[in-house]
């Protein structure tokens, strides 16, 4: 049970540092500095999903996140344990993401609705303020002219 916390800790850890490296306005200027989108290593540094694999390949030592058991020993089973450990944790914080993206957007959904009905809201008001004014003027007096914005 603790390695199946730790192993969702650490993708997670590994889905936050990925996405500010990737999209935070904090690391604009190195992405930009990279080249964007438009070179090879500053398209790298603005994926999340890219980035979020050295992440997990530099995590999972660091941590002994190592989820993946192999049966071949030696370095090149110590290698494979990295190599996959890192993978699953790296598909695992992808699917974070993707949660996140989710109520994120939902949020956002909200939001907008709010300021919609606000906007509609003081549009009404507006207009029945206007309605007002001109069904309190007198017979043949002239408007007052429209106030300034």
């Amino acid at each position: 049970m603790v390695r199946l916390f730790q192993l969702f800790a650490v993708s997670a850890v590994v889905m936050g540092v990925s996405q500010t490296l990737a999209k935070e306005r904090i690391f604009a200027p190195l992405r930009e500095r990279l080249g964007g989108q438009e070179t090879w290593l500053g398209y790298l540094v603005s994926c999340p999903y890219c980035i979020s694999h050295y992440v997990a390949f530099a995590l999972v030592p660091l941590t002994g996140t190592y989820a993946i058991d192999v049966v071949v020993g030696g370095w090149l089973g110590s290698a494979l344990r990295w190599f996959l450990s890192s993978l699953l944790v790296t598909v695992i914080a992808a699917f974070f993401r993707v949660v996140f993206w989710f109520m994120d957007e939902s949020q956002g959904l909200v939001r907008r609705r709010q300021k919609t009905e606000e906007e509609e809201t003081a549009t009404k008001r507006l207009m029945r303020k206007h309605v007002e004014q001109r069904v309190s003027q007198p017979e043949g007096s002239e408007p007052p002219p429209p106030a300034p914005h």
